[in-house]
Formats: C-alpha cells, sequence, structure tokens
C-alpha cells in the first residue's frame, strides 16, 4: 500500500539466551487509543475494499504500539503493532479499515501474525523527524457500525542505526547518516547447545530497540537454574539495558570484564559496552531504532522480538489478507 503525503493538521519466542531478563519480555503500552466521531474519522489514501464475507463483525482494539507522539519518539525502523480485543475472522474487511498516513511520503503494508494481531511495516525506514498517523475506521465493519473509530499519531525521532560488528568487537551507532561514537563491545562467545542452537551465540540480523531499563534484573532461569547453591546460579544488575529481541538479548553495560571488551567475544549472548558507552547509547535509544549484528553464525529469526526487516518487503507483504 502506498501512501502520500498527509495533510498538516507476535510470537513464539526462539531459544533463549543467557542474558535472559526477570521482567516481561517487551514492555507494551497500554491501549491509549484515542477515538473519533465516524464522520471525523481523517481517511487515509483509500485501499480496495474487499468483497464482504456478509457475516457480522463485532471488533474492537486492546492494544496500539508504539505509544502516541506526546509520550515517545520512535526509530526509524518502528512497527505499528495492533492488537484486537477478539479475533478476528474476517481479515481483509477488518484491514481494509485500518490506514496510516505521514508527513513524508512511504510504502507499507499490514501483516497478520495472529488471529488477533496485525502489523504495520514499511517498505524502507521511516524519515527521521516526521508524523505518523494510524487510523481504525471500526464502524465502517459490517455490523460494527457501534463501534468508536480509533487514531494514534506517531513522533518519529532520529534517525539511529547501529553496526555491531562480533569479529571486531565493536558497535558503530550513526546519528542521522553521521557516525557518533564508536563503541567497544564483547558478544556472545558461542557453546552452549539447546535444540541444535547455540544459545550463547549472539543473533546476526536487523534487530529493532523494544525497550530499555537503567537496570535490569537478569537470570539464570532461562536455563532452568534457580536454586542459589548451584554453580551455574546467577542473579545480576546490569545497567543500561536496551532490549533487542525476545530471546534476552541486550546491549548493556558489561558486569566487569572490561579486559575483553573490544578484544574478544565472551558473553551469553548479550552485546556488553563499557559503561560509559553503554550509558550514552541507553540515553540515546528510542524504540524502534536500528541495531545491525553482523559476524555471528547464528541467524536472527524474523518473529524474534521485532525482527521484522529480516524478511524482504515482498516476504512481509505475503502476510496481508488483501491482495493486489
Amino acid at each position: 500500500m502506498r501512501v502520500t503525503r498527509m495533510l498538516p493538521a507476535l510470537v513464539a519466542l526462539i531459544a533463549a539466551t543467557a542474558c535472559a531478563a526477570e521482567s516481561a519480555p517487551v514492555p507494551q503500552a497500554t491501549a491509549q487509543v484515542t477515538t473519533v466521531p465516524a464522520a471525523a474519522a481523517v481517511a487515509p489514501t483509500p485501499s480496495p475494499t474487499p468483497a464482504s464475507s456478509g457475516k457480522k463483525i463485532k471488533v474492537g482494539i486492546a492494544d496500539i504500539t508504539p505509544m502516541g507522539e506526546k509520550t515517545e519518539k520512535v526509530g526509524v525502523g518502528f512497527p505499528i503493532i495492533v492488537t484486537f480485543d477478539r479475533d478476528v475472522k474476517d481479515k481483509a474487511a477488518v484491514e481494509a479499515v485500518l490506514g496510516v498516513e505521514s508527513e513524508e511520503a512511504h510504502e507499507g503494508a499490514w501483516r497478520w501474525v495472529s488471529a488477533r494481531k496485525v502489523i504495520y511495516r514499511t517498505k524502507t525506514y521511516w524519515k527521521p523527524y516526521q508524523k505518523v498517523l494510524f487510523t481504525a475506521r471500526l464502524s465502517e465493519l459490517p455490523g460494527n457500525t457501534g463501534a468508536k473509530n480509533v487514531s494514534r499519531r506517531f513522533a518519529v525521532g532520529a534517525k539511529n542505526i547501529s553496526v555491531v560488528d562480533t569479529r571486531k568487537h565493536q558497535m558503530k551507532v550513526y546519528r542521522n547518516g553521521k557516525l557518533a561514537k564508536k563503541i567497544p563491545i564483547s558478544a556472545g562467545k558461542g557453546g552452549l547447545i539447546r535444540n541444535g542452537v547455540d544459545v550463547y551465540l549472539t543473533t546476526s540480523g536487523v534487530h529493532l530497540t523494544m525497550g530499555k531499563k537503567a537496570v535490569e534484573t537478569m537470570t539464570s532461569s532461562w536455563m532452568g537454574v534457580t536454586d542459589p547453591k548451584d554453580p551455574r546460579y546467577y542473579k545480576e544488575e546490569i545497567p543500561w539495558a536496551v532490549r533487542i529481541s525476545d530471546s534476552g538479548e541486550y546491549v548493556h553495560q558489561s558486569a566487569g570484564y572490561y579486559q575483553y571488551l573490544g578484544r574478544s567475544n565472551q558473553s551469553h549472548g548479550c552485546v556488553r559496552a563499557t559503561p560509559a558507552g553503554a550509558k550514552w547509547f541507553y540515553t540515546i535509544a528510542q524504540r524502534g531504532d536500528v541495531v545491525k549484528i553482523t559476524g555471528t553464525k547464528r541467524k536472527l529469526q524474523w518473529n524474534n522480538g521485532w525482527s521484522y526487516w529480516q524478511l524482504s518487503y515482498s516476504q512481509w507483504r505475503k502476510g496481508s489478507a488483501l491482495k493486489g
């Protein structure tokens, strides 16, 4: 779906890593949606409306991610994740009343990942420093006339793209196309095989930042070790943790072992950074920022967190209920 300039106005977990946090994998935005009267709804560039099955549809929205423009700024890779309050049977009819408009022209498409969840991804990264408007004209659905239309406006921030080279043990952070900082890192050392996967390796691919915590509690419970007397047990408070996958990968401050940073890979899958580098990265991180990791044999799966850029755009579009 191509969207023109706007007038001014998920998933099963892959094998976990040892950086698994005690808290929930993805900070979920609450369903702070804005409702608008049907007559006042902003109509995006229309998509062909498919022939209805004739069945009545009664559906509402339970959650929208990211949060609105007054709450956060998002990175240029951010997806729009819409979760409905019940299973959607006529996905084509529902998808046809969803719209996305932006101040800068873009192309994007929806992909259904479950009976209740649909995700919007652009063909190329969003342009920075613009507003994006999502609308759901729910009142137009057959049998759903009592529903309120919903909208949310997003604010795109700086273009943050980080490149992690696990072989050179370095992360380069680019802001708006310019190299802003080089940070010595230590990535996953490998060596723990679970179901044929080396879960101690960092995954290579295009990650998106999903959330961050100034201090994250990381434990060994991901591998079934909960007894403090077990020599494999650990429970650590890790500073400046920015999550980049559902399988427990973060960019965070190294808990000691600074001698390995920039020299060798010694982590359990996370990207460890210097205290100053980790804090700086945490400070600038926006949900939806791009983190490209290279150099390992473990490939990032497209449904591990917000790793939707692992699919080509043509592959992504195949998940749409609207054909053509």
